[in-house]
């Protein structure tokens, strides 16, 4: 979707900083664990979690720090799964605001605990999942689709309607767009595909400068 979160190539926002800070708040710890045990459970995956900040109002996500968008959007997509109501969550900041030094709930799960940590440590390759064979081969020129789907898509605004060169396949996962949407089933060859700035950004582009991006099959089409 089209929305305030897709900044590529946008002006007025000021330079990048760098913040090598993971956390600024104790809140923010606890955010972050609340994704993680939710996504163990199996309660949204990480695609309706990226779509959750997508919708977000442009002018709160705008003034929202990068945590307070986590925290928005797993109360959504806990609210559009039925888990909790939004009467619920209103009415438990109220009490938290009414008294803040109240003692908060607490539950001990040593064995979700265990394994939420052990899969936030996992690491090695993406997920290869079986589906079709990859239509494009490494070297071959593509253009991305310009289409603007109201839905959730990884496919940068930016980047619509531009020729690029496959440099590598990655093998075949899941499509965001769908997953997003809860159509799990939807597998698809994945590539990096490289951009020269120029065909991304013009005469204002620095040169020699190329963008890589990983994008789905259904992004692409072939350079007549």
């Amino acid at each position: 979707m089209n929305g305030v979160h897709d900044m590529g190539g946008m002006h007025g926002f000021g330079p990048v900083e760098r913040d090598d800070v993971n956390f600024h708040a104790e809140w923010e710890k606890r955010v972050y664990a609340l994704n993680a045990v939710a996504r163990n459970q199996g309660m949204f995956n990480v695609d309706e979690f990226r779509h959750g900040i997508e919708r977000m109002p442009p002018a709160d996500y705008l003034r929202s720090t990068y945590y307070e968008r986590w925290l928005a959007t797993i109360e959504r997509n806990l609210v559009d799964k039925g888990i909790l109501r939004r009467d619920e969550i209103d009415a438990r900041h109220a009490a938290i605001a009414a008294d803040p030094a109240a003692e908060l709930p607490r539950r001990e799960d040593p064995e979700l605990a265990t394994r939420v940590v052990e899969r936030q440590l996992a690491t090695g390759e993406p997920p290869r999942r079986e589906g079709a064979r990859p239509r494009f081969r490494v070297g071959q020129a593509v253009r991305t689709r310009n289409v603007h789907p109201a839905g959730h898509t990884r496919l940068p605004r930016y980047a619509r309607g531009k020729a690029g060169v496959i440099d590598r396949f990655h093998g075949v996962d899941t499509l965001p767009d769908a997953s997003a949407h809860g159509r799990w089933a939807s597998p698809e060859p994945l590539y990096s595909v490289r951009f020269e700035a120029a065909e991304l950004w013009g005469p204002s582009a620095e040169g020699r400068q190329s963008v890589y991006l990983d994008l789905w099959e259904s992004y692409l089409e072939e350079v007549s």
